[in-house]
């Protein structure tokens, strides 16, 4: 299809930068909204977003003249009778989404398309609600939809053949990369992001690590753009519990079972930054207490010891603070277990640990040019029980046959600003580390969502270094 005329239900945020996008790619767009209020905002933030790239040198006077040109804004649906596309951005509630596609279905010409931005609804059930159910498909956009790369291409049992195409190519021209996937809750990012950040709460409820410490071993142990509860107040709590109800009501799995600490915060009002504070935004952290330790004892960190030496601390054989290799038996109460990452230095306090000797390690850990991290005594710790957990969901995802391990990659990349994907991230860390970590993960815990995909354990069995790729 030409795909020349796009309409766009829904002009929100997501919805008008859903119909600049097309309009930048040079494809006319009828924009509606339900009154002229509704239609005044959509207005706005149109001359918003064009307004800024135009003050960033990112599009001419006439450039941004032209776009706005393209769009043709009402309160009228009947606007969409000759759209070749429309899109849907309206609120992510299914009772309001199939109200509209059974009206677009009546309103539209039959060869019209009709597409959904929703991020985690049965797109199945949309086409079900109309009489064109092989022209429906999800085309999933990402905030703000004129900045963010990806677009997530969903298509149902019943999308003709060779509509997905027809969508992912139409996105190559408005300049994005498409991910095509089935229709499953979540499609990829959000049946990844969020069981990870859901975990993250988890943790930080049963007193694993506290908040800045959980976020500060994510961004500075794994390379992610955000912490998991930076992320989570810009998501909104609200939205994040309701999309991990909408991926347990269709797996079962105690993987997306939101956990009780989240719900509370969304009970008590706190949503993040639309709502002033989520799990930022409130008082802070307790601010550590002070401890000095004067002499240490390394154990198995030759790189630390080194660091620590140039900064005067000697070897002593009674020492404040011994600073032990992971898998160290911790030995006494001085004695803190350490594990290295990148610039972080997780710190495991066990139940025979003095708290002088975490406070005085903490402090050694800093003069060594780390980020401290102290955490209880678990499996994984903090980073490799998220991330581990993380990537075995993304084995699983491909090992149904539900999406390719470089679209899983892209969409990680594209859509969360991932430094690597979840395969190349796995790859890194060595399949058999991941498989060993999930392993203790789940001797620990004995959740079935932990458990190693049998994919990775097959793998690892026949010696291979790498998943294989067409």
């Amino acid at each position: 299809m030409a795909f020349e005329l796009v309409g766009v239900v829904g002009l929100g945020t997501m919805g008008a930068g859903i119909a600049e996008v097309f309009a930048r790619a040079g494809i006319r767009v009828t924009g509606v909204e339900a009154d002229e209020q509704a239609l005044a905002r959509g207005r706005d933030h149109l001359d918003r977003s064009t307004g800024r790239a135009l003050q960033k040198g990112k599009l001419t006077p006439a450039e941004r003249a032209e776009i706005l040109g393209r769009v043709t804004l009402t309160t009228s649906r009947a606007g969409l009778r000759d759209a070749d596309l429309v899109i849907e951005a309206v609120p992510e509630r299914m009772d309001v989404k199939v109200a509209l596609f059974t009206e677009l279905d009546g309103l539209c010409k039959p060869s019209t398309v009709l597409a959904t931005n929703t991020s985690s609804l049965s797109v199945t059930a949309l086409a079900a609600a109309t009489a064109r159910p092989d022209r429906v498909v999800g085309m999933h956009f990402f905030n703000p939809a004129p900045v963010m790369g990806l677009v997530e291409v969903v298509g149902t049992v019943v999308t003709a053949p060779g509509l997905v195409s027809e969508i992912a190519d139409l996105a190559v021209r408005l300049g994005k990369t498409p991910v095509t996937v089935g229709d499953r809750a979540g499609f990829v990012v959000n049946r990844l992001l969020l069981p990870y950040l859901n975990h993250a709460v988890t943790l930080l409820d049963q007193g694993v690590a506290g908040r800045d410490d959980i976020d500060n071993a994510m961004k500075l142990g794994v390379g992610l753009p955000m912490g998991p509860f930076e992320l989570l107040d810009l998501i909104g709590l609200d939205t994040a519990c309701e999309i991990m109800g909408v991926l347990f009501e269709e797996s079962r799995s105690d993987r997306h079972v939101p956990s009780p600490l989240l719900r509370s915060y969304v009970d008590a009002g706190l949503l993040g930054r639309k709502s002033g504070r989520g799990f930022h935004g409130g008082p802070a952290d307790g601010q550590p207490e002070k401890a000095a330790a004067r002499t240490v004892r390394v154990v198995g960190l030759p790189e630390l010891a080194d660091r620590l030496a140039a900064a005067g601390f000697k070897d002593s054989d009674d020492p404040d603070v011994i600073l032990v290799a992971g898998g160290a038996d911790p030995g006494s109460p001085k004695t803190v277990r350490v594990q290295l990452t990148g610039q972080v230095a997780q710190l495991a306090t066990s139940v025979l640990t003095a708290q002088e000797a975490v406070l005085g390690a903490r402090d050694l850990l800093k003069i060594a040019g780390y980020t401290p991290v102290p955490c209880r005594d678990r499996a994984g710790l903090v980073i490799d029980a998220l991330l581990f957990a993380h990537l075995n969901d993304a084995v699983g995802m491909y090992e149904s046959g539900y999406a390719a391990i470089g679209d899983i990659d892209a969409a990680m990349r594209l859509g969360c600003g991932y430094p690597a994907g979840p395969f190349e991230l796995l790859e890194s860390a060595g399949l058999a580390t991941v498989r060993d970590g999930l392993r203790a993960l789940y001797a620990e815990r004995r959740s079935p969502s932990l458990a190693p995909a049998p994919l990775l354990d097959h793998l690892v069995t026949a010696g291979l270094t790498r998943f294989p790729r067409p």
